[in-house]
């Protein structure tokens, strides 16, 4: 048997050796907690970036609407900017204003930015035609060549 002297603990025993957490244990503790914390942060997107993704795919379907629409119908439609969001102008009544996902989008328009619009029809070929979309620092464009649907690009 060891002395009491020398294991530290004079008269509690073993037992009194086996409770709390080496140094190792906590190490290896924090390091997963360090590794669990990074895989969260990883996994969380930039709500800036998501909310421009989402209106750029918005936007693209009703884009591609409007143009199925302006093809069966025969009517010209276009899309024009209004005051906090966009409208699809020909489809009879007046159109109503369908607002940004968020109040700081801005757009610039590709083609032809003094009509500031987009033809989507009737004509089955359409002139190439863009819009870029952004939010603060980021941006999306979308783009067609006239044949295909509108798609969203990333801009580097």
């Amino acid at each position: 048997m060891v002395p009491p002297a020398l294991t530290g603990c004079a008269g509690r025993g073993q037992a009194a050796l086996q409770s709390g957490l080496t140094l190792i244990e906590l190490m290896v503790v924090i390091v997963l907690m360090a590794v669990l914390s990074a895989a969260v942060l990883v996994g969380q997107r930039d709500p800036d970036r998501q909310t421009l993704q989402r209106q750029a795919e918005r936007l693209t379907a009703e884009l591609e609407a409007a143009r199925s629409f302006s093809r069966s119908s025969g009517r010209k439609l276009v899309l024009v900017p209004r005051e906090g969001g966009f409208a699809i102008e020909g489809r009879g009544q007046g159109a109503p204003t369908q607002p940004w996902m968020h109040p700081e989008i801005e757009v610039q328009w590709g083609v032809n930015p003094a009509t500031r619009m987009l033809v989507l029809g009737p004509e089955p070929i359409i002139a190439a035609q863009s819009i870029t979309l952004r939010l603060r620092a980021l941006e999306l464009k979308l783009v067609t060549d006239g044949l295909g649907p509108f798609r969203v690009q990333t801009t580097p």
